[in-house]
């Protein structure tokens, strides 16, 4: 089994890269294997509606690009968790980006991403994050993907890099939603626990 991660900071190392390494070491601890994928801070356009991935049907976006690594290994693997910070109460840009275009894709192509897990993970300074997971939420479910929660909204608040590690409760959260992502995985897998 694996999962790809996604994260949306402009930081590469930032708080949101924080809360996901806590997910991520809870899966590997779960002998699931992951990968980590940085947006960058460079650019990535959105989807410019010339519905060419409609008339190929090829699994691919026509602006060729990381988005089709990306999409290729969201293909490959078992669960996607995409990761943004909280940016004037939504996900940033990048991260918009890659929901725009790999949604479409995965859309016109028959629900290619249909059943696998999905899990969102916001890093907020203060407010607007409940905005960014049900942003990050919404692509799981468009795509009938399975979306797994944790003890409480997938979120840790911190303001400079690493802060998000002196929230006990987010940190708490980021483990459970590890572990609950790996056992619905294994369930899925037909495997017993």
């Amino acid at each position: 089994m694996k999962v790809v991660a996604f994260n949306g900071s402009a930081r590469e190392r930032g708080n949101t890269y924080e809360l996901l390494r806590i997910v991520l070491k809870r899966l590997e601890k779960e002998g699931i294997k992951t990968s980590l994928h940085w947006l960058g801070n460079s650019p990535i356009p959105g989807c410019i509606a010339c519905y060419k991935c409609l008339k190929n049907k090829d699994q691919r976006c026509a602006q060729d690009d990381i988005i089709n690594e990306f999409l290729k290994e969201m293909l490959e693997s078992d669960g996607i968790i995409l990761a943004s910070p909280t940016y004037f109460a939504n996900v940033s840009a990048n991260m918009k980006a890659l929901i725009e275009r790999c949604g479409m894709v995965a859309r016109v192509n028959g629900d290619i991403l249909k059943r696998k897990v999905g899990a969102a993970v916001v890093a907020v300074r203060r407010g607007g994050a409940f905005h960014v997971f049900n942003s990050l939420n919404s692509f799981f479910l468009i795509g009938q993907m399975i979306v797994v929660g944790s003890s409480y909204w997938n979120l840790g608040r911190g303001k400079d890099p690493g802060e998000v590690l002196n929230d006990p409760e987010g940190i708490k959260t980021m483990e459970d939603l590890g572990e609950n992502m790996a056992w619905l995985l294994k369930k899925l897998n037909g495997n017993e626990l």
